[in-house]
């Protein structure tokens, strides 16, 4: 393994994560990721409610745009991002259409059916997905992506040995849920790429390709998708 990427392997094990694959597998696969997809109740906050909803925060945000730059200046497009949800969260949509993410999915029980809907959508393999999540319900998507990530949580000792012993995740957060995970999952591939420090000082500056990664992540519209019956259909919250 390159001299670089056991820096990266070594920094976030010493801060407490945990890689379930050894560096070399961890690389191939996300050598094949195009496309992110990202639970929301426990993944972009601690999964508490307040009516009805759950927020996110903006250090989780600025790390999931870092990547979807740092992925653009890499591979010369654009990533599909989506967040799948069971529930109906505004905070939610809020980021989904702040950040022009591609869609949002909402009140989703049987998740691999929004699976099969996006990559329907943008052409792809599941193994071409990496995936961040946290719970029970998204066990579906765990066993069919490529790359996955699960968020720490003090508590559910049981369920992480499952996901370990089963091999359902690739990497577990050194930090908790509500703790920045997000962040954390998405500075970990760019370092593993080797293209966070590039991403970072393009962004700093400013810089022209920057403002144009920017302007066609800004010309992306949100799409909206529940289940309705036994569809995906789609529909504004």
């Amino acid at each position: 393994m390159h001299t670089e990427h056991q820096k990266v392997f070594d920094l976030f094990s010493a801060n407490g994560g945990q890689f379930y694959v050894s560096p070399e597998a961890f690389l191939d696969k996300l050598h094949h990721i195009r496309a992110f997809i990202f639970d929301w109740d426990g993944v972009f906050n601690s999964a508490e409610k307040n009516n009805g909803s759950s927020p996110f925060n903006e250090v989780d945000s600025m790390g999931l745009n870092m990547l979807r730059f740092a992925h653009w200046l890499k591979k010369g497009q654009l990533p599909p991002v989506a967040i799948i949800s069971g529930e109906q969260n505004s905070a939610s949509f809020l980021l989904g259409t702040r950040e022009h993410l591609d869609a949002c999915y909402y009140k989703i029980n049987h998740k691999t059916d929004a699976l099969t809907h996006f990559c329907s959508a943008h052409k792809l393999n599941p193994l071409e997905i990496a995936f961040v999540y946290d719970d029970i319900l998204d066990i579906p998507l765990a066993q069919k992506c490529g790359l996955r990530f699960l968020i720490r949580r003090p508590g559910n000792s049981l369920f992480s040995n499952y996901i370990h012993s089963h091999q359902l995740a690739d990497y577990s957060t050194g930090a908790i849920s509500g703790g920045y995970p997000v962040r954390e999952c998405c500075e970990m591939m760019m370092g593993m790429n080797g293209s966070f420090e590039l991403a970072l000082e393009e962004r700093v500056r400013f810089s022209p390709q920057y403002k144009e990664y920017l302007r066609l992540r800004n010309s992306k519209e949100t799409s909206f998708y529940t289940r309705k019956d036994n569809d995906i259909i789609e529909q504004k919250p």
